[in-house]
């Protein structure tokens, strides 16, 4: 048996049940946040949420069969657990770097939203104005 097959298989096995976990523990924890971020509109934040799952698997399924390819052969079981440990390493730091990318760009937005909810006026109000 091929042992770059065998190699292969374990990556991507791996690899997608990683992105698989990853995605869902973010989007059930991220559901809180997205609607904190968006002032409560609960069916927005859903679909952002949905959205940007959606958006996760495809980079990053994209990036596990782009990456999947090797550099040559593999001809012992010494060869698959370090072309394993390079390959899944990648993907965990690719994983990783999407995630905080997303909460510092989420993070950004709901920062801008509170500092609109507590801004004052600069002057208060003097009296009615007639119509």
């Amino acid at each position: 048996m091929d042992l770059t097959v065998v190699a292969y298989v374990i990556y991507l096995i791996v690899s997608i049940g990683l992105t698989i976990w990853v995605a869902r523990t973010l989007s059930r924890n991220g559901r809180i946040f997205l609607a904190d971020v968006l002032r409560g509109n609960e069916k927005l934040a859903e679909a952002v949420n949905h959205l940007l799952v959606v958006g996760f698997y495809l980079v990053n399924l994209g990036f596990v069969a782009l990456y999947l390819s090797g550099d040559g052969t593999i001809d012992d079981t010494r060869g698959i657990f370090e072309a394993l440990s390079t390959k899944v390493g990648v993907v965990l730091l690719v994983l990783g770097v999407m995630h905080l990318g997303n909460v510092y760009v989420l993070n950004k937005i709901r920062r801008r939203g509170v500092m609109e909810r507590e801004q004052v006026p600069p002057v208060a109000p003097q009296d009615w104005v007639g119509a």
